[in-house]
């Protein structure tokens, strides 16, 4: 599959690159994707929840009323879960919620996210650029040129540009980030793809 490099300035270059047909035409797996991208919003959770438990919380021990004759159900602590403001029963613990996948399957899914993308005619090959300083204005400027001004999109660099990440960091619809940090869930929740001319290269040899 080829398709034209463009300019940042959304000219057409004359260029052709041609996508490697094993990362962005291969028969997609859904479930494959659908494990990859559960483990990514997994890794994401700061698991720091907590609420106290009965030996937890700050109380008097002293039996709070005789054993029998009162007609109610027996009761010792004050921090027993049946009262108001007693700890809680089975309540949540701190946890890290990150499973293991397996690096081939990990590697199937993405390539799965690509073809989507490929096959929906959403990527975008943009000839390498760099900005002289930070500025979000030059970025807009670049999306809308390509007509994607109002669309979520996710921005493949070959190597880290601290000027280009910056310039896209304020807006809520754009992402840089570059190939060897490509993960499924960017890829399928951008409406369009752009990779940089040298980006294409990495991301071959990446899922080698």
């Amino acid at each position: 599959m080829e398709v034209a490099v463009i300019k940042n300035s959304g000219e057409d270059t004359g260029r052709k690159v041609k996508l490697p047909k094993d990362v962005f035409g291969i028969e997609p797996n859904d479930h494959a994707i659908y494990l990859d991208v559960k483990q990514f919003l997994a890794a994401q959770r700061q698991g720091t929840h907590k609420s106290k438990e009965r030996g937890e919380i700050v109380g008097s021990t002293r039996k709070i009323k005789r054993q029998k004759g009162t007609g109610t159900a027996r009761a010792g602590s004050i921090k027993s879960p049946i009262f108001r403001g007693g700890g809680r029963v089975f309540g949540p613990r701190p946890r890290n919620y990150d499973f293991k996948l397996n690096k081939k399957l990990k590697s199937l899914a993405r390539k799965s996210a690509l073809t989507y993308k490929a096959k929906d005619k959403c990527v975008v090959v943009l000839e390498d650029f760099n900005f002289e300083a930070p500025k979000t204005k030059e970025f807009v400027g670049v999306l809308n040129s390509l007509s994607l001004g109002d669309k979520k999109t996710l921005l493949v660099l070959g190597e880290q540009s601290k000027n280009v990440f910056l310039s896209s960091r304020n807006l809520p619809n754009a992402k840089v980030i570059t190939a060897d940090s490509l993960n499924t869930y960017d890829v399928l929740n951008a409406e369009s793809l752009l990779l940089s001319e040298s980006s294409v290269e990495k991301i071959e040899n990446l899922f080698k």
